[in-house]
């Protein structure tokens, strides 16, 4: 017998689609070997062996479930996104490549299967008459904490709705939920012109800042299977609108440990003085105090979309230069897409709350992207819950 599997063998032997074999491989649960052929891998058959043994006994259900909730085994197929080998595909293109030069229309068209020019065609969506007073209701209020009511107020599910069969209405209406965001982002009249032309002329921005902000976009469109995608498409899954979806989206990237961790990081950054940064750094872990902003598990060689993004900013913004070396000499770990977003926004001087807007408004593309393909599946996502609490009365204790 061989001592290596192909793909095709690898999968069949673990009973999963090439899909997930790939999956497999970027969560470290397997390795792929390089071949002659740089198109091909081959998968060692004895470690192939011990993880279709172990899918097949299987854990404790409460062990499975925690495994399989952070950041372990995938849940569900999907050809969206891939991360694999610290780097970021959408449909099988690089985004750090695609981030030079694509527009987050073209990254929305890939995404979603729906072409472009219907998708953002030349006519922009309508804004309800009743948006001036909503503005002006929650114009104090933290973009972050805004953005979703403005958003659910400003939309309609007619375009995204499950019965929404006609593929040009199906485009213009995931178009317009795009749209409508960047109008509640940046606090303008829904507009034809590209995104990041438009979000470069509400915040007066040069052509070089336009570019930035193009690119963000396009970084932050998907990343998997995060909380607020998932999200996304729970929501789908139940027979909701693509508004929906978007909706639950917002409602997951608000919280702290998602988009909402932008804000922590603008709070951790206002905290420094002039002083020596590797000074107040020091302090801060001495203390047991977190540096938000930095690591990734995913990306333990560091993020490679704040990579990308970073190496247009520090070079003109040397306190975040120092910021970003004195963290990685004291830690180890390199700045990830929160902290680059965060960046972004002070070197481009955006409105407090830009870059969760920025945040929000790129990974709604991702949103619709799962929703559909969610929806394409006529699955309902329904898992089961380890019930830890008391046991009634006369029913046995099933082992866990």
């Amino acid at each position: 017998m061989a001592d290596y599997l192909s793909a095709a063998e690898a999968a069949n032997r673990l009973g999963v689609s090439r899909q997930t074999l790939y999956a497999y491989v970027s969560r470290g649960l397997l390795r792929a070997h390089e071949t002659s052929d740089p198109r091909q891998r081959r998968y060692a058959l004895d470690s192939v062996t011990r993880l279709a043994e172990a899918r097949r006994r299987g854990r404790r259900p409460k062990e499975v479930a925690k495994a399989t909730l952070d950041w372990g085994l995938p849940v569900l197929e999907s050809a969206i996104t891939l991360i694999q080998g610290g780097r970021l595909f959408y449909r099988g293109v690089d985004a750090a490549a695609l981030a030079k030069d694509a527009t987050v229309e073209d990254v929305a068209a890939s995404l979603w299967r729906l072409p472009a020019a219907t998708a953002f065609g030349p006519t922009p969506p309508a804004t309800p008459k009743v948006m001036a007073a909503l503005a002006h209701h929650y114009e104090n209020t933290p973009r972050d904490e805004a953005l979703l009511p403005l958003f659910a107020a400003a939309t309609s599910d007619d375009g995204t709705a499950l019965w929404q069969h006609d593929p040009r209405r199906l485009a213009e209406g995931c178009g317009a939920l795009v749209r409508i965001l960047l109008s509640r982002v940046a606090d303008v009249a829904p507009d034809a012109a590209p995104l990041h032309r438009q979000l470069a002329k509400a915040w007066r921005l040069d052509r070089k800042g336009a570019d930035l902000v193009r690119m963000a976009l396009v970084l932050c469109a998907d990343h998997e299977l995060n909380a607020s995608s998932f999200t996304a498409r729970c929501v789908a899954s139940t027979g909701a609108s693509l508004r929906a979806a978007v909706i639950g989206g917002l409602a997951a990237l608000s919280g702290g440990r998602h988009g909402g961790m932008t804000a922590r990081i603008e709070t951790f950054w206002r905290s420094l003085d002039d002083g020596n940064v590797a000074v107040q750094l020091r302090r801060r872990l001495a203390a047991d105090e977190a540096l938000p902003g930095f690591g990734h598990p995913l990306y333990p060689d560091g993020d490679t979309r704040a990579a990308v993004l970073l190496a247009h900013i520090l070079p003109g913004y040397p306190r975040a230069r120092a910021l970003v070396t004195a963290a990685n000499q004291l830690t180890g770990q390199a700045p990830n897409i929160d902290f680059a977003l965060v960046a972004l926004r002070r070197f481009l001087k955006l409105p407090e709350g830009g870059a969760f807007g920025l945040f929000a408004l790129g990974r709604s593309v991702g949103w619709i992207a799962h929703a559909i393909e969610q929806r394409e599946t006529g699955q309902l996502i329904r898992p089961r819950a380890v019930y830890t609490g008391p046991i009634p009365d006369g029913m046995a204790h099933d082992a866990v």
